[in-house]
């Protein structure tokens, strides 16, 4: 006899529920089937709906003579017997079913009701308890356990989510759900579910203790990334450095601290910081997108631009349809190309991103330097006179935000070539255009003039 409350007994109440899902998997099923067979099976399936008992099955015999292995034919000639009330010639089926494809819970529970019917109570409930088992927390929780051994925790933390619907007050199931998510980096989930523990028992010592650690990380990591909206990068970098120190055992918050750290020095211009905190992350995860992406920019800036290149690419590889990615790959391209012919940063002798008071001062120098007023011989005259214009045209163009920016994303505003329907450079001009200057002016070149011998 089944006693009340038995794994059998509850099945019966939800019988019709299950009905359900035997449908669900009878429709979600694969199996692999040759031309014939499938036309076979496909055929069968419209005449058993139509009601065509005798027709469908004449089908569903050939298929499973077409194909001994395919579970599917089984499954669909068992379903035709028992809507001609013959059950125990689809006991056998539905037997070899399972013998073919162990997983097929809608069998199973087919045949543990069949074997119901018949009295057979002990088998029925062997295949009955299988298919439950999703209902049963303690054999969850022990898969769960598994799980965490074998290095899969999202597969454990699913399990442990069913346990705390299973169980009332299930305390623990929420704990560990928390610190998994906890190790995995996922702070924000990590606190919501240890914030349900302590809905449940605020004295839980494990989960306040826990609910401390990870709200205090939450605080940093929010707090960081605010003052990475402000642009406030070497404040976000220290945040983040804090970070590393409240949770140095789990490496996950190490990687992306350093992550955010190397973009904040990127944004910053402090490319060589960048390059090196960027680098480090790479080591620890190659593919990192957001670190090539950050590693590249900082390159730029150094003028590196072969690797900032190669950096673009490894990260486009990676995620073909970043717009950021491609614009960045477009840019560096450029500027190399760029590099090969006049730059105004070099002539100057200023980093990229150096600021106008720097690049005045570098103008005054230099021109002051190879004003041609200082030579005398001819040959070193003519020298100086070149010199001297590029020194202008560099001012002209570094000095003027517009004509600057242009030049930054890889065009040369004073190149015709790279001017469309433009017409001559406006600097390639003679050294007379460049007399009247005063190299200690804020404006133009043209405002004292020099008297030359």
């Amino acid at each position: 006899m089944v006693a009340p409350g038995s794994v059998t007994s509850r099945l019966g109440a939800v019988f019709p529920f299950l009905l359900v899902l035997v449908d669900l998997q009878y429709e979600g099923a694969e199996c692999g089937v040759n031309a014939d067979v499938e036309k076979h099976l496909e055929l069968g399936k419209k005449l058993l709906a139509a009601g065509q008992l005798a027709d469908a099955l004449s089908q569903f015999h050939a298929a499973v003579d077409g194909d001994p292995d395919n579970y599917i034919a089984y499954y669909r000639r068992a379903t035709v017997f028992l809507a001609m009330g013959k059950s125990k010639a689809a006991l056998p089926d539905l037997t070899k079913v399972i013998e073919l494809k162990m997983d097929f819970t809608a069998a199973r529970l087919q045949r543990g009701h069949l074997l119901l019917k018949q009295g057979k109570l002990d088998e029925a409930e062997d295949d009955f308890k299988k298919v439950v088992c999703v209902w049963d927390a303690e054999l969850r929780e022990l898969r769960a356990e598994c799980f965490i051994k074998e290095g899969e925790p999202r597969k454990a933390i699913s399990d442990l989510k069913a346990t705390s619907k299973l169980k009332n007050d299930n305390t623990e199931a929420f704990y560990k759900i928390s610190t998994l998510y906890y190790q995995l980096g996922d702070h924000e989930l990590s606190l919501s579910e240890v914030r349900e523990c302590l809905k449940l028992d605020q004295d839980h010592k494990r989960c306040f203790a826990h609910y401390k650690q990870v709200k205090k990380l939450n605080k940093l990591i929010e707090s960081a990334e605010e003052l990475i909206k402000d642009g406030r990068y070497t404040d976000a970098t220290s945040k983040y450095e804090s970070v590393m120190k409240t949770e140095p055992s789990i490496a996950e918050y190490t990687v992306r601290s350093k992550e955010r750290i190397c973009h904040c020095f990127s944004k910053d211009e402090k490319p060589v910081e960048a390059i090196r905190v960027c680098s480090e992350v790479l080591q620890m995860e190659p593919d990192n997108v957001n670190a090539l992406k950050d590693r590249a920019e900082a390159y730029l800036i150094e003028e590196m631009y072969d690797e900032a290149i190669q950096d673009y690419e490894a990260a486009q590889e990676h995620n073909e349809n970043d717009q950021q990615i491609r614009e960045g790959l477009e840019k560096a391209q450029r500027l190399l190309k760029q590099s090969q012919k006049r730059d105004y940063y070099k002539i100057l002798g200023v980093k990229r991103n150096a600021k106008k008071q720097e690049i005045i001062k570098a103008y005054r120098k230099l021109a002051l330097q190879w004003h041609p007023d200082n030579f005398q011989n001819e040959e070193e005259k003519k020298k100086a006179e070149k010199k001297f214009i590029d020194i202008a045209a560099a001012k002209e163009v570094l000095s003027d935000p517009e004509m600057r920016k242009k030049f930054d994303d890889g065009e040369d505003p004073l190149d015709a070539e790279s001017q469309q329907g433009g017409g001559g450079n406006p600097f390639h001009r003679s050294w007379n255009s460049w007399q009247g200057f005063n190299p200690f002016s804020s404006g133009g070149p043209f405002r004292f003039k020099f008297h030359f011998n």
